[in-house]
């Protein structure tokens, strides 16, 4: 059964359209009209082995809050609709990963229980003209939404691009793990026997 899904969100703030493939091969489509931000979900794809496909109109001329914070809501609604009952999946991952001068820990659960812990500074308000502390806003929308424990924890960066591009690829492939399947497994990963 294919682990797919699609999703159309439209506010007064932003329309969005967003498919998924949990089983796809990194391929990403993306235009939201945030360059920084695109680079940044096309990294997520490719790091995370599923192909995405994002077409988001917000409102830019406010600021890129709205945009990036829906985005993250589509997504994380895509997940959770796309791994139907998680049967079979490994359901936790974890990552570290260097990104030149920076290090980066993150941890998910796809447990149905939404939770965000964001321990990272970013060395600068700016990166370009992408406001760094969407990052975290992103990724809160993200677990909210898709019901699971993201913990992020940057150790050391003084490259605001880098410490992003960290935690965009580190959570990617925490998400390759967890989104795996477990061939030792063949129902629902958990003692209660639903998620």
């Amino acid at each position: 059964m294919p682990r797919t899904a699609t999703v159309q969100r439209k506010t007064a703030e932003t329309e969005i359209e967003l498919s998924l493939n949990l089983d796809g091969a990194g391929q990403a489509d993306v235009q939201t009209g945030v360059g920084f931000f695109d680079h940044m979900l096309t990294l997520l794809a490719r790091h995370s082995a599923c192909d995405l496909t994002v077409r988001a109109a917000g409102d830019l001329e406010v600021d890129q809050h709205h945009t990036v914070e829906d985005v993250g809501i589509c997504l994380g609604m895509a997940v959770e609709q796309a791994l139907g009952d998680k049967r079979g999946i490994c359901r936790y991952g974890h990552f570290t990963l260097p990104m030149e001068e920076t290090l980066v820990n993150s941890a998910v659960d796809l447990g149905g229980r939404a939770y965000f812990v964001c321990r990272a500074e970013m060395p600068s308000p700016k990166i370009g003209d992408f406001d760094s502390e969407l990052v975290a806003e992103f990724w809160h929308a993200f677990a909210q939404h898709a019901r699971c424990n993201l913990h992020v924890e940057v150790r050391y960066g003084q490259n605001s691009h880098h410490v992003a591009e960290g935690i965009f690829k580190s959570v990617a492939r925490s998400l390759r793990m967890a989104l795996s399947p477990d061939s030792r497994i063949e129902g629902v990963p958990s003692t209660k026997g639903t998620l």
